[in-house]
């Protein structure tokens, strides 16, 4: 019997991974460190759930920043 190859998980990661001190957000990406460190163990659907709030996190983190396209 063959075994299915696993898919890899959905990640937002924009590989600009730099963790701001004042926000607690990745700059690249806008996950929290813990987000980042639980993205593993999370299901597909909560990391979706996850990846559907980052743009707007995002937005009100950094006002008038051009948003990233993961």
């Amino acid at each position: 019997m063959l075994a299915t190859p696993s898919k890899k998980p959905s990640s937002p990661c924009t590989k600009l991974c730099v963790l701001d001190a004042v926000t607690g957000l990745c700059e690249g990406c806008g996950r929290t460190r813990d987000e980042i460190a639980l993205w593993g163990s999370l299901s597909e659907v909560q990391r979706l759930a996850v990846m559907a709030a980052l743009p707007e996190r995002l937005r009100r983190a950094y006002p008038g920043r051009e948003a990233c396209a993961p």
